[in-house]
């Protein structure tokens, strides 16, 4: 089970596609917010969490998190010492770590990409602390993911598909989601 953790001002898209992705892929994702049960996204968008913050603890199991982007909704997920305990949580048990957008900077302020390869959105690169940064829309380092935006999000969800479910599984749903 993944934790995707929505802050007022999260990216929809991003939060939105990857969880629709993941739930299509048969991994259970649980939406968890943390200003509040109900989340406002960047564009005005409320989004009624599945969890509040304190209905979930980084002793739970769980296989991983999910950071999506967005402003204000990547500072508010940084202020959180919550959303700090589950990442540790996850360092520690080697789970998955996921961040597409801007979310990727609170990995980086931690320390948690030095020596990794990672991706953002343009601009906050200097955040990536430690990280080498690729030219790429999507990026895995071991058991880190990574997106660049809002533009990729689809892919990034499926990037959490093969790592999990394996490449294979990610393309059957892939070829699902074409439009032509």
């Amino acid at each position: 089970m993944f934790y995707l953790f929505l802050a007022d001002g999260f990216e929809e898209v991003e939060a939105l596609a990857t969880l629709d992705v993941l739930r299509r892929a048969g991994i259970e994702a649980v939406t968890v917010g943390v200003t509040g049960k109900t989340v406002t996204g960047s564009h005005g968008i409320p989004v009624v969490s599945d969890k509040g913050i304190d209905e979930v603890a980084p002793a739970d199991a769980f296989d991983g998190v999910i950071l999506p982007g967005g402003m204000p909704g990547t500072k508010y997920l940084n202020a959180s010492k919550k959303v700090h305990a589950f990442l540790d949580e996850a360092q520690v048990r080697g789970s998955w770590i996921c961040a597409i957008c801007a979310a990727p900077m609170i990995l980086g302020q931690r320390g948690m990409l030095q020596g990794r390869q990672a991706v953002c959105f343009p601009g906050f690169e200097p955040e990536l602390r430690g990280a080498t940064v690729p030219e790429l829309y999507v990026c895995r380092d071991g058991n880190y993911i990574t997106g660049k935006g809002m533009g990729s999000a689809i892919q990034f969800g499926l990037a959490i598909v093969a790592a999990v479910k394996g490449p294979q599984a990610a393309a059957a749903l892939e070829a699902t989601l074409q439009c032509a």
